[in-house]
């Protein structure tokens, strides 16, 4: 296999044909159904299906079967069946996956840009969705294709688009059963919806912190009422929500408060903060917009590393029942509803988590105030299981192949909900989760920017590890390969977070 011809090939066809096809998706307000409850009649979704739908049954892939599923009910899935080319591999595939659904549009955006509307700015696509994560079809089917170009063969490869994973995938597990037939036994999952530490190297991710939250209300009225005349005598229903979760959290610190929400950091994922801290520095931090004289939460960046990937932190993320500055009069409001986001170690049962945070907050609530939780997330995180030496030298070759530079290893503090289902599912099977989404990318934010040229060479890169797995397959080296993460992994050996 011929790197040089790979990344040749990977380049000419993003610049062809992917960056134009991202563009158009960009313009999609393909917002995903915690968003957009309407999403069945507004049609975006189906816009944004039938784009890469048109794109991919277009490309000049022998054999290859397409099926846009639709279960009763839910969103659609793009199914992808490619099989296997050169010396037989059995039943042994490879599953790639990525999603087509996006975040709202959020605030903030510069006045030259916005979420629908994509903007070519250097090696830069700016827009929501690009970068997360619509162009992993594209560079999924680009990778296999320049295999085949040159003749390299690979084992059977499965791709899995879903349009529920921005609501906490929680359609997934009805189509991942659905298909199981057809999907097979992977030995390697490749996850191309996550994040880089910079743009100069190939970074791999060792675990996904899980997520709970939902919408929590604390009512206190039928409706509001002169703030002079009540207040003092009626409970304000902001103080009593900030009473409620102080319950959760430190308001000092921001210390999760509950202890069952945190889990034990195993010693090879603290190896690997220490050395990610090293090899980032200050990057650990200064890669968020943070106003002149703010500092983060830490000064010790290991601690910020750990902060992120391994410990529980809570966000509220939006806010209801606050009238905007300009039409606040003097009332004293019946009720305040705040969502909240709250990130959960990667080890910590999701609906254990759920539970926990329900009781802590509906529990004998304050001046008998009237309080609800809607738990719309409850998900479990990931570890990932120790490496086999076959991926880790794929790996590692294809980031100096194509970047000069070693692979690295780090801890991402998203979620990505498939990632526990698949590792349940598979308990053998490998993973290489990797992505574009690096300093400044800002996903979920405004601003929100896809990295060309990381994007050329994440995609050659999974080219490469797909050729690698092949030829482990023939060696028998990728069926029941994987243990479990606590048994003990290869990746403290590396700088990695």
């Amino acid at each position: 296999m011929d790197a040089s011809k790979i990344e040749s090939f990977v380049g000419a066809k993003w610049d062809d044909e992917i960056v134009p096809q991202l563009v158009e998706y960009i313009r999609i307000p393909n917002k995903s159904p915690m968003f957009d409850t309407d999403w069945v009649k507004n049609g975006y979704m189906d816009d944004a299906v039938k784009l890469m739908e048109a794109w991919a049954r277009a490309q000049p892939i022998p054999g290859m079967q397409l099926e846009v599923v639709r279960l009763e009910g839910r969103t659609p899935l793009i199914f992808i069946d490619i099989p296997a080319s050169g010396p037989e591999t059995g039943d042994d595939c490879v599953l790639l996956y990525g999603h087509l659904d996006k975040q709202p549009e959020m605030t903030g955006w510069d006045d030259d840009l916005g979420p629908w509307k994509p903007v070519l700015r250097g090696d830069k696509l700016y827009g929501r969705g690009g970068a997360d994560d619509g162009y992993a079809i594209f560079g999924s089917l680009a990778a296999i294709q320049a295999l085949q170009d040159q003749g390299a063969p690979h084992a059977r490869c499965v791709v899995l688009i879903e349009a529920c994973e921005e609501s906490g995938s929680y359609d997934l597990p009805a189509y991942v059963d659905h298909l199981a037939d057809r999907i097979g036994k992977p030995s390697l999952v490749v996850c191309l919806d996550s994040g880089c530490g910079n743009y100069e190297q190939l970074w791999c991710t060792t675990s996904l912190r899980g997520l709970a939250g939902g919408n929590f209300t604390v009512k206190v009225l039928e409706e509001g009422v002169h703030s002079g005349d009540a207040s003092g005598v009626v409970p304000s229903s902001f103080r009593l929500l900030r009473q409620l979760l102080s319950r959760i959290e430190d308001a000092d610190t921001g210390r999760i408060l509950l202890e069952g929400l945190h889990a034990e950091v195993p010693a090879d994922r603290l190896a690997q903060a220490n050395k990610c801290a090293e090899v980032l520095g200050t990057a650990v931090f200064d890669k968020f917009p943070f106003l002149p004289g703010m500092t983060p939460m830490a000064e010790d960046l290991t601690e910020l590393v750990l902060n992120r990937t391994w410990r529980p932190a809570l966000s509220v993320t939006g806010v209801d029942g606050m009238p905007p500055l300009a039409s606040a009069g003097n009332v004293l409001r019946p009720q305040t509803a705040v969502k909240l986001s709250l990130r959960l170690p990667p080890t910590l049962d999701g609906k254990v988590a759920g539970d926990l945070l329900k009781d802590a907050l509906l529990r004998d609530p304050p001046n008998g105030a009237h309080v609800t939780l809607e738990l719309e997330k409850a998900s479990t995180g990931w570890n990932a299981p120790a490496m086999s030496s076959w991926l880790e030298k794929a790996i590692d070759d294809a980031s100096q192949e194509f970047y000069s530079q070693p692979a690295m290893y780090m801890g991402e503090g998203g979620s990505i909900p498939f990632m526990g289902m698949l590792g349940e599912k598979f308990p053998g099977a490998q993973f290489m989760i990797t992505g574009v989404l690096g300093p400044h990318s800002n996903a979920h934010g405004p601003n929100e920017f896809l990295h060309i040229p990381m994007g050329k060479k994440v995609t050659a890169s999974v080219a490469r590890v797909i050729a690698e797995h092949h030829a482990a397959s023939l060696r028998g080296e990728t069926t029941g390969a994987a243990v479990a993460a606590d048994s003990g992994s290869r990746h403290g050996d590396h700088g990695c977070c």
